[in-house]
Protein backbone atom coordinates (compact mmCIF):
# COMPACT_ATOMS: atom_id res chain seq x y z
CA UNK A 1 0.00 0.00 0.00
CA UNK A 2 1.64 3.41 -0.84
CA UNK A 3 2.06 6.39 1.74
CA UNK A 4 -0.24 8.29 0.02
CA UNK A 5 -3.06 6.01 0.47
CA UNK A 6 -1.95 4.97 4.38
CA UNK A 7 -2.12 8.70 4.71
CA UNK A 8 -5.75 8.93 3.66
CA UNK A 9 -6.75 6.27 5.28
CA UNK A 10 -4.96 7.98 8.43
CA UNK A 11 -7.26 10.97 7.68
CA UNK A 12 -10.17 9.39 7.34
CA UNK A 13 -9.78 7.77 10.71
CA UNK A 14 -8.96 10.87 12.15
CA UNK A 15 -12.09 12.53 11.31
CA UNK A 16 -14.03 9.58 12.90
CA UNK A 17 -12.58 10.41 16.23
CA UNK A 18 -15.52 12.09 18.18
CA UNK A 19 -14.84 15.43 19.72
CA UNK A 20 -15.03 16.05 23.53
CA UNK A 21 -17.69 18.15 24.27
CA UNK A 22 -20.23 16.56 21.95
CA UNK A 23 -19.72 12.88 24.15
CA UNK A 24 -20.26 14.80 26.83
CA UNK A 25 -23.80 15.77 25.83
CA UNK A 26 -25.25 12.15 25.59
CA UNK A 27 -27.45 11.41 28.13
CA UNK A 28 -25.29 8.52 29.38
CA UNK A 29 -22.29 10.49 30.04
CA UNK A 30 -24.12 13.51 31.48
CA UNK A 31 -25.46 10.41 34.32
CA UNK A 32 -21.82 9.28 35.02
CA UNK A 33 -21.29 12.75 35.17
CA UNK A 34 -23.96 13.19 37.68
CA UNK A 35 -21.95 9.98 40.11
CA UNK A 36 -18.71 11.51 39.53
CA UNK A 37 -17.12 14.90 38.66
CA UNK A 38 -17.11 16.13 34.73
CA UNK A 39 -13.00 17.00 34.75
CA UNK A 40 -12.73 12.86 36.07
CA UNK A 41 -15.01 12.19 33.01
CA UNK A 42 -13.15 14.90 30.49
CA UNK A 43 -10.06 13.28 31.02
CA UNK A 44 -10.89 9.93 30.82
CA UNK A 45 -12.66 10.82 27.41
CA UNK A 46 -9.63 12.85 26.78
CA UNK A 47 -7.29 9.99 27.42
CA UNK A 48 -9.73 7.25 25.12
CA UNK A 49 -9.73 9.32 22.23
CA UNK A 50 -5.89 10.36 22.23
CA UNK A 51 -5.48 6.16 23.03
CA UNK A 52 -6.68 5.81 19.30
CA UNK A 53 -5.06 8.65 17.93
CA UNK A 54 -2.22 7.52 19.31
CA UNK A 55 -2.76 4.05 17.19
CA UNK A 56 -4.24 5.88 14.20
CA UNK A 57 -0.73 7.85 13.75
CA UNK A 58 1.65 4.77 14.47
CA UNK A 59 0.32 3.17 11.58
CA UNK A 60 -2.69 1.00 12.56
CA UNK A 61 -4.82 1.64 10.12
CA UNK A 62 -7.13 -2.17 10.93
CA UNK A 63 -8.05 0.05 14.10
CA UNK A 64 -12.63 0.19 14.77
CA UNK A 65 -13.25 3.44 16.02
CA UNK A 66 -16.09 3.05 18.26
CA UNK A 67 -19.55 4.68 17.89
CA UNK A 68 -20.34 7.82 19.94
CA UNK A 69 -23.20 5.65 21.77
CA UNK A 70 -20.06 3.22 22.87
CA UNK A 71 -17.99 5.59 24.85
CA UNK A 72 -20.45 5.67 27.97
CA UNK A 73 -19.24 1.99 28.58
CA UNK A 74 -15.64 2.56 28.07
CA UNK A 75 -15.76 5.74 30.40
CA UNK A 76 -17.36 2.96 32.53
CA UNK A 77 -14.38 0.13 32.33
CA UNK A 78 -11.52 2.96 32.83
CA UNK A 79 -13.32 4.39 36.03
CA UNK A 80 -13.67 1.02 37.25
CA UNK A 81 -9.89 1.16 36.96
CA UNK A 82 -9.10 3.84 38.12
CA UNK A 83 -11.33 3.68 41.56
CA UNK A 84 -9.69 0.13 42.37
CA UNK A 85 -7.94 0.67 45.65
CA UNK A 86 -4.40 0.84 45.23
CA UNK A 87 -3.72 -1.82 47.78
CA UNK A 88 -5.63 -5.27 46.90
CA UNK A 89 -6.10 -8.39 48.42
CA UNK A 90 -3.44 -11.26 47.14
CA UNK A 91 -3.39 -14.95 47.53
CA UNK A 92 -0.38 -16.16 49.47
CA UNK A 93 0.89 -19.14 48.06
CA UNK A 94 4.70 -18.60 48.70
CA UNK A 95 5.08 -20.69 51.51
CA UNK A 96 6.60 -17.75 53.46
CA UNK A 97 3.81 -16.94 56.37
CA UNK A 98 4.96 -13.72 57.93
CA UNK A 99 5.92 -12.08 54.22
CA UNK A 100 6.66 -8.79 54.96
CA UNK A 101 5.77 -7.65 51.17
CA UNK A 102 2.29 -9.16 51.33
CA UNK A 103 1.45 -7.54 54.69
CA UNK A 104 3.30 -9.38 57.27
CA UNK A 105 0.82 -10.79 59.92
CA UNK A 106 -3.03 -11.97 59.46
CA UNK A 107 -5.58 -10.60 62.22
CA UNK A 108 -7.46 -12.51 64.33
CA UNK A 109 -10.97 -11.83 63.37
CA UNK A 110 -11.54 -10.34 66.84
CA UNK A 111 -8.74 -7.86 66.11
CA UNK A 112 -10.46 -6.70 62.83
CA UNK A 113 -13.78 -6.24 64.45
CA UNK A 114 -12.27 -3.65 66.80
CA UNK A 115 -10.28 -1.69 64.55
CA UNK A 116 -13.70 -1.74 62.18
CA UNK A 117 -15.52 -0.10 65.49
CA UNK A 118 -12.52 1.80 66.07
CA UNK A 119 -12.58 3.34 62.94
CA UNK A 120 -16.05 3.90 62.67
CA UNK A 121 -17.01 5.55 65.95
CA UNK A 122 -14.93 8.45 68.29
CA UNK A 123 -13.26 6.49 70.81
CA UNK A 124 -11.54 7.17 74.58
CA UNK A 125 -8.17 7.01 72.88
CA UNK A 126 -6.80 10.27 75.33
CA UNK A 127 -9.62 10.54 77.39
CA UNK A 128 -9.81 9.01 81.05
CA UNK A 129 -13.88 8.10 81.36
CA UNK A 130 -13.58 7.41 84.82
CA UNK A 131 -12.09 11.24 85.77
CA UNK A 132 -13.75 13.06 82.61
CA UNK A 133 -9.99 14.65 81.83
CA UNK A 134 -7.47 14.06 79.09
CA UNK A 135 -5.56 10.98 79.38
CA UNK A 136 -2.41 9.13 77.50
CA UNK A 137 -3.48 6.57 75.24
CA UNK A 138 -0.56 4.30 76.44
CA UNK A 139 -3.04 3.17 79.28
CA UNK A 140 -4.61 1.24 77.13
CA UNK A 141 -2.33 -0.93 76.64
CA UNK A 142 0.29 -0.55 79.06
CA UNK A 143 -1.59 -2.93 81.97
CA UNK A 144 -1.84 -5.59 79.17
CA UNK A 145 1.84 -5.69 78.61
CA UNK A 146 2.46 -5.15 82.45
CA UNK A 147 0.58 -8.41 82.99
CA UNK A 148 1.77 -10.15 79.75
CA UNK A 149 6.00 -9.17 80.58
CA UNK A 150 6.10 -7.95 84.05
CA UNK A 151 7.21 -4.70 82.68
CA UNK A 152 6.91 -1.45 85.01
CA UNK A 153 5.65 0.78 82.34
CA UNK A 154 5.78 0.28 78.27
CA UNK A 155 4.69 2.44 75.55
CA UNK A 156 3.74 2.29 71.38
CA UNK A 157 5.47 3.96 68.43
CA UNK A 158 4.94 2.37 65.01
CA UNK A 159 7.43 0.39 64.23
CA UNK A 160 10.47 -1.59 66.14
CA UNK A 161 12.92 0.51 64.10
CA UNK A 162 11.21 3.67 66.07
CA UNK A 163 11.64 1.98 69.40
CA UNK A 164 15.61 1.23 69.00
CA UNK A 165 16.06 4.66 67.28
CA UNK A 166 13.82 6.82 70.27
CA UNK A 167 14.55 4.56 72.99
CA UNK A 168 18.92 5.46 72.13
CA UNK A 169 18.22 8.79 71.25
CA UNK A 170 15.96 9.37 74.54
CA UNK A 171 18.65 7.50 77.08
CA UNK A 172 22.21 7.80 74.88
CA UNK A 173 22.50 10.46 73.14
CA UNK A 174 26.09 11.57 73.23
CA UNK A 175 27.19 9.08 74.96
CA UNK A 176 28.78 5.41 74.21
CA UNK A 177 26.42 2.47 73.85
CA UNK A 178 28.63 -1.14 74.32
CA UNK A 179 27.57 -3.53 71.34
CA UNK A 180 29.00 -7.30 70.65
CA UNK A 181 30.12 -7.05 67.05
CA UNK A 182 28.23 -10.16 66.46
CA UNK A 183 24.80 -8.13 66.88
CA UNK A 184 25.81 -5.08 64.45
CA UNK A 185 22.98 -6.33 62.32
CA UNK A 186 21.16 -5.05 58.92
CA UNK A 187 17.96 -6.65 58.56
CA UNK A 188 14.97 -6.07 55.38
CA UNK A 189 14.91 -2.30 54.04
CA UNK A 190 18.55 -1.19 55.14
CA UNK A 191 17.96 -0.99 58.49
CA UNK A 192 21.52 -1.43 60.11
CA UNK A 193 22.35 -1.08 64.15
CA UNK A 194 25.07 1.15 63.02
CA UNK A 195 23.29 3.51 61.04
CA UNK A 196 20.53 3.93 63.74
CA UNK A 197 22.47 4.40 66.29
CA UNK A 198 24.33 7.11 64.56
CA UNK A 199 21.01 8.84 63.75
CA UNK A 200 19.98 8.86 67.54
CA UNK A 201 23.06 10.91 68.84
CA UNK A 202 24.40 7.90 70.38
CA UNK A 203 27.88 6.70 69.94
CA UNK A 204 28.51 3.02 68.97
CA UNK A 205 31.22 1.00 71.06
CA UNK A 206 31.78 -2.34 69.59
CA UNK A 207 33.68 -4.83 71.81
CA UNK A 208 34.63 -8.48 71.21
CA UNK A 209 33.92 -10.28 67.66
CA UNK A 210 31.96 -11.33 65.33
CA UNK A 211 31.77 -14.78 66.63
CA UNK A 212 33.04 -14.32 70.76
CA UNK A 213 32.42 -11.56 73.01
CA UNK A 214 33.06 -12.27 76.28
CA UNK A 215 31.57 -10.65 79.53
CA UNK A 216 35.38 -9.24 80.28
CA UNK A 217 34.75 -7.57 76.86
CA UNK A 218 32.04 -5.31 78.07
CA UNK A 219 33.64 -4.45 81.42
CA UNK A 220 36.68 -3.88 79.51
CA UNK A 221 35.27 -1.01 77.25
CA UNK A 222 33.39 0.42 80.11
CA UNK A 223 34.58 4.70 80.76
CA UNK A 224 32.41 7.86 82.15
CA UNK A 225 30.58 7.84 78.60
CA UNK A 226 29.23 4.78 78.83
CA UNK A 227 25.38 4.97 78.64
CA UNK A 228 23.82 1.40 78.04
CA UNK A 229 24.78 -1.87 77.07
CA UNK A 230 22.50 -3.22 74.21
CA UNK A 231 21.66 -6.36 73.37
CA UNK A 232 20.49 -7.12 69.54
CA UNK A 233 18.93 -10.77 68.80
CA UNK A 234 19.91 -11.69 65.54
CA UNK A 235 16.82 -12.25 64.27
CA UNK A 236 17.28 -12.51 60.60
CA UNK A 237 20.44 -14.64 60.92
CA UNK A 238 22.36 -17.21 62.86
CA UNK A 239 25.88 -17.76 63.58
CA UNK A 240 26.82 -21.32 64.28
CA UNK A 241 29.51 -22.98 65.39
CA UNK A 242 32.86 -21.13 67.96
CA UNK A 243 30.65 -18.58 69.69
CA UNK A 244 29.52 -17.21 72.64
CA UNK A 245 27.87 -14.53 73.99
CA UNK A 246 27.84 -13.23 78.01
CA UNK A 247 24.77 -14.49 79.99
CA UNK A 248 22.04 -12.28 80.11
CA UNK A 249 21.90 -12.80 83.81
CA UNK A 250 25.67 -12.12 83.89
CA UNK A 251 25.71 -9.06 82.07
CA UNK A 252 22.54 -7.56 84.18
CA UNK A 253 25.14 -7.69 87.38
CA UNK A 254 27.05 -6.14 85.93
CA UNK A 255 25.36 -4.01 84.62
CA UNK A 256 24.18 -3.36 88.15
CA UNK A 257 27.90 -3.60 89.37
CA UNK A 258 28.63 -0.55 87.48
CA UNK A 259 25.34 1.58 87.58
CA UNK A 260 24.74 1.10 83.23
CA UNK A 261 21.35 -0.24 82.15
CA UNK A 262 20.54 -3.38 79.67
CA UNK A 263 18.28 -2.66 76.47
CA UNK A 264 17.72 -5.30 74.53
CA UNK A 265 16.43 -4.86 70.94
CA UNK A 266 14.50 -8.71 70.69
CA UNK A 267 13.27 -7.57 67.17
CA UNK A 268 10.40 -10.44 66.52
CA UNK A 269 9.24 -10.51 70.15
CA UNK A 270 7.71 -13.68 71.08
CA UNK A 271 5.15 -13.37 74.00
CA UNK A 272 4.52 -17.19 75.11
CA UNK A 273 6.71 -19.57 74.17
CA UNK A 274 6.44 -20.79 70.26
CA UNK A 275 8.14 -24.25 71.29
CA UNK A 276 4.98 -25.61 72.84
CA UNK A 277 3.32 -24.78 69.28
CA UNK A 278 5.65 -26.76 66.87
CA UNK A 279 7.90 -23.54 66.31
CA UNK A 280 11.41 -23.56 67.24
CA UNK A 281 12.12 -21.54 71.08
CA UNK A 282 12.92 -17.49 70.80
CA UNK A 283 13.26 -15.42 73.39
CA UNK A 284 10.16 -14.40 75.80
CA UNK A 285 9.95 -10.99 76.33
CA UNK A 286 8.71 -11.84 80.23
CA UNK A 287 11.78 -13.65 80.70
CA UNK A 288 14.39 -11.37 79.54
CA UNK A 289 12.98 -8.65 81.77
CA UNK A 290 12.88 -10.76 84.33
CA UNK A 291 16.59 -11.93 83.47
CA UNK A 292 17.14 -7.63 84.67
CA UNK A 293 16.80 -6.46 81.47
CA UNK A 294 16.00 -2.96 82.03
CA UNK A 295 14.46 -1.79 78.20
CA UNK A 296 13.23 -4.67 75.32
CA UNK A 297 11.96 -3.43 72.44
CA UNK A 298 9.99 -5.67 69.89
CA UNK A 299 7.16 -5.98 67.20
CA UNK A 300 3.75 -5.75 67.43
CA UNK A 301 3.48 -7.95 63.91
CA UNK A 302 6.15 -10.78 63.09
CA UNK A 303 5.67 -13.66 65.77
CA UNK A 304 3.38 -11.95 68.60
CA UNK A 305 1.07 -11.67 65.40
CA UNK A 306 -0.23 -8.35 65.88
CA UNK A 307 -0.57 -5.08 63.65
CA UNK A 308 2.84 -3.02 63.00
CA UNK A 309 4.22 -1.45 66.00
CA UNK A 310 6.89 -1.16 67.85
CA UNK A 311 6.75 -2.33 71.76
CA UNK A 312 8.77 -0.56 74.28
CA UNK A 313 8.64 -2.19 78.05
CA UNK A 314 10.69 -2.09 81.28
CA UNK A 315 11.41 0.40 83.81
CA UNK A 316 9.10 2.97 84.45
CA UNK A 317 11.93 5.86 84.65
CA UNK A 318 12.74 5.50 81.34
CA UNK A 319 9.45 5.02 79.56
CA UNK A 320 8.16 8.33 81.05
CA UNK A 321 11.64 10.20 79.57
CA UNK A 322 10.82 8.20 76.09
CA UNK A 323 7.36 9.50 76.63
CA UNK A 324 8.13 13.06 76.91
CA UNK A 325 10.78 13.19 73.57
CA UNK A 326 9.23 15.24 71.21
CA UNK A 327 10.19 12.38 68.46
CA UNK A 328 7.36 10.51 70.62
CA UNK A 329 4.70 12.99 68.58
CA UNK A 330 6.17 12.15 65.21
CA UNK A 331 6.51 8.29 65.84
CA UNK A 332 3.74 7.53 68.53
CA UNK A 333 0.78 4.77 66.93
CA UNK A 334 -3.13 6.25 65.76
CA UNK A 335 -6.27 4.40 67.47
CA UNK A 336 -6.89 1.55 64.68
CA UNK A 337 -3.63 0.24 66.02
CA UNK A 338 -4.02 1.19 69.64
CA UNK A 339 -7.67 -0.99 69.04
CA UNK A 340 -5.72 -3.84 67.06
CA UNK A 341 -2.89 -4.08 69.63
CA UNK A 342 -4.89 -4.09 72.77
CA UNK A 343 -7.07 -6.77 71.51
CA UNK A 344 -4.96 -8.91 70.07
CA UNK A 345 -2.81 -8.44 73.69
CA UNK A 346 -6.31 -9.59 75.32
CA UNK A 347 -6.48 -12.61 73.17
CA UNK A 348 -3.09 -13.92 74.91
CA UNK A 349 -4.02 -12.64 78.30
CA UNK A 350 -7.41 -14.48 78.04
CA UNK A 351 -7.36 -17.29 75.35
CA UNK A 352 -4.65 -19.02 77.19
CA UNK A 353 -3.83 -22.45 75.26
CA UNK A 354 -6.19 -21.97 72.78
CA UNK A 355 -4.82 -18.89 70.95
CA UNK A 356 -4.17 -21.21 67.91
CA UNK A 357 -8.20 -21.15 67.47
CA UNK A 358 -7.88 -17.28 66.88
CA UNK A 359 -4.89 -16.15 65.53
CA UNK A 360 -4.25 -16.96 61.83
CA UNK A 361 -0.54 -16.92 61.96
CA UNK A 362 -0.11 -19.66 64.46
CA UNK A 363 -2.96 -21.36 62.37
CA UNK A 364 -0.71 -21.56 59.36
CA UNK A 365 2.97 -22.36 61.75
CA UNK A 366 1.13 -25.35 63.25
CA UNK A 367 -0.66 -26.93 60.46
CA UNK A 368 0.59 -30.46 60.11
CA UNK A 369 1.92 -32.25 57.11
CA UNK A 370 -1.03 -34.81 56.51
CA UNK A 371 -3.66 -31.67 57.02
CA UNK A 372 -1.17 -29.77 54.45
CA UNK A 373 -1.13 -33.34 51.80
CA UNK A 374 -5.05 -33.68 52.35
CA UNK A 375 -5.56 -30.24 51.21
CA UNK A 376 -3.12 -30.77 48.49
CA UNK A 377 -5.04 -33.31 46.86
CA UNK A 378 -8.44 -31.01 46.44
CA UNK A 379 -6.23 -28.05 45.56
CA UNK A 380 -4.56 -30.13 42.40
CA UNK A 381 -7.39 -31.84 41.44
CA UNK A 382 -9.04 -28.59 41.12
CA UNK A 383 -6.44 -27.09 39.50
CA UNK A 384 -6.52 -30.03 37.07
CA UNK A 385 -10.16 -30.05 36.02
CA UNK A 386 -9.05 -26.29 34.90
CA UNK A 387 -6.07 -26.46 33.16
CA UNK A 388 -6.34 -30.30 31.64
CA UNK A 389 -3.19 -30.53 28.94
CA UNK A 390 -2.03 -26.70 29.17
CA UNK A 391 -0.39 -27.18 32.74
CA UNK A 392 0.82 -30.68 34.55
CA UNK A 393 -0.52 -30.26 38.28
CA UNK A 394 1.95 -32.52 40.56
CA UNK A 395 2.48 -32.32 44.50
CA UNK A 396 5.29 -32.83 46.62
CA UNK A 397 7.33 -31.79 49.77
CA UNK A 398 8.85 -28.81 50.25
CA UNK A 399 10.11 -26.03 52.97
CA UNK A 400 7.97 -23.25 53.75
CA UNK A 401 9.35 -20.17 55.80
CA UNK A 402 8.14 -18.39 59.21
CA UNK A 403 9.40 -14.60 57.14
CA UNK A 404 9.94 -11.28 58.45
CA UNK A 405 13.68 -12.20 59.57
CA UNK A 406 12.09 -14.56 62.45
CA UNK A 407 13.58 -17.39 63.55
CA UNK A 408 16.45 -17.43 61.16
CA UNK A 409 17.99 -20.15 59.27
CA UNK A 410 14.19 -22.33 60.65
CA UNK A 411 12.00 -23.77 57.84
CA UNK A 412 8.30 -25.85 58.41
CA UNK A 413 8.11 -29.12 56.61
CA UNK A 414 5.23 -28.50 53.97
CA UNK A 415 3.50 -29.57 51.03
CA UNK A 416 3.55 -28.05 47.41
CA UNK A 417 1.35 -28.16 44.25
CA UNK A 418 3.28 -27.79 41.59
CA UNK A 419 2.60 -26.24 38.34
CA UNK A 420 4.45 -27.21 35.09
CA UNK A 421 3.08 -24.88 31.89
CA UNK A 422 2.81 -26.85 28.88
CA UNK A 423 2.28 -23.96 26.11
CA UNK A 424 4.02 -21.27 28.02
CA UNK A 425 6.68 -20.35 30.27
CA UNK A 426 6.97 -20.55 34.14
CA UNK A 427 8.02 -17.02 34.01
CA UNK A 428 4.63 -15.95 31.81
CA UNK A 429 2.53 -18.52 34.14
CA UNK A 430 3.81 -16.51 37.36
CA UNK A 431 3.14 -13.25 35.17
CA UNK A 432 -1.05 -14.57 34.58
CA UNK A 433 -1.62 -14.86 38.08
CA UNK A 434 0.19 -11.73 39.40
CA UNK A 435 -1.67 -9.90 37.10
CA UNK A 436 -4.98 -11.51 37.75
CA UNK A 437 -8.09 -9.98 38.90
CA UNK A 438 -7.40 -11.83 42.48
CA UNK A 439 -3.71 -12.34 42.28
CA UNK A 440 -2.07 -15.05 43.05
CA UNK A 441 1.80 -15.11 44.39
CA UNK A 442 3.47 -18.07 43.52
CA UNK A 443 7.42 -18.90 43.99
CA UNK A 444 9.18 -20.35 41.09
CA UNK A 445 11.74 -23.33 40.96
CA UNK A 446 13.59 -25.06 38.90
CA UNK A 447 11.37 -24.04 36.01
CA UNK A 448 8.25 -24.69 38.15
CA UNK A 449 5.52 -22.48 39.81
CA UNK A 450 5.43 -23.56 43.12
CA UNK A 451 2.02 -22.83 45.35
CA UNK A 452 3.27 -23.50 49.15
CA UNK A 453 -0.23 -24.99 50.55
CA UNK A 454 1.30 -23.71 54.33
CA UNK A 455 0.10 -20.47 53.23
CA UNK A 456 -3.15 -21.42 51.68
CA UNK A 457 -6.40 -21.66 53.29
CA UNK A 458 -9.63 -23.72 52.46
CA UNK A 459 -11.53 -20.13 52.30
CA UNK A 460 -9.28 -19.04 49.69
CA UNK A 461 -9.66 -22.30 47.13
CA UNK A 462 -12.49 -20.67 45.23
CA UNK A 463 -10.81 -17.82 44.60
CA UNK A 464 -7.26 -19.67 43.47
CA UNK A 465 -9.50 -21.50 40.76
CA UNK A 466 -11.61 -18.49 39.69
CA UNK A 467 -7.88 -17.00 38.97
CA UNK A 468 -7.33 -20.25 37.57
CA UNK A 469 -10.43 -20.16 34.95
CA UNK A 470 -9.24 -16.37 34.22
CA UNK A 471 -5.77 -17.83 33.13
CA UNK A 472 -7.01 -20.94 31.41
CA UNK A 473 -9.18 -18.66 29.02
CA UNK A 474 -6.32 -16.38 28.44
CA UNK A 475 -4.28 -19.27 26.92
CA UNK A 476 -7.01 -20.44 24.92
CA UNK A 477 -6.58 -17.22 22.64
Amino acid sequence: MSKEKIGIQKEELLRKLPAIEKLLTQPEIIKIVESYSRSLVTDILRSIVSDFRSQILDGNTEINIPDPDEFPELVIQHLEYKLKPPIRTVINATGTVTHTNLGRSLLPKSVCDNILDAAQNYVNLEYDLETGTRGHRDRLTEPLLQELTGCEASTVVNNNAAAVLISLNTLAQGKEVIVSRGELIEIGGAFRIPDVMAASGAILREVGTTNRTHLRDYEDAINENTSLFLKVHPSNYKILGFTSTPDMQELAQLGKKHNISIMEDLGSGALVDLSNYGLPYEPVVADRIKAGVDLVTFSGDKLLGGPQAGIIAGQSEMIQRIRKNPLMRALRVDKLTIAALSTTLQNYLYLDNHITDDFPMLQRYSRTVEELYAFAETVSDRLQNVFQDKISINITETKSQIGSGSLPEETLDSVAVVLTPMVISVEKLSELFRHASIPVIGRIEDNQLYFDIRTLYDDEIDCLIQTSNEISSRMNV
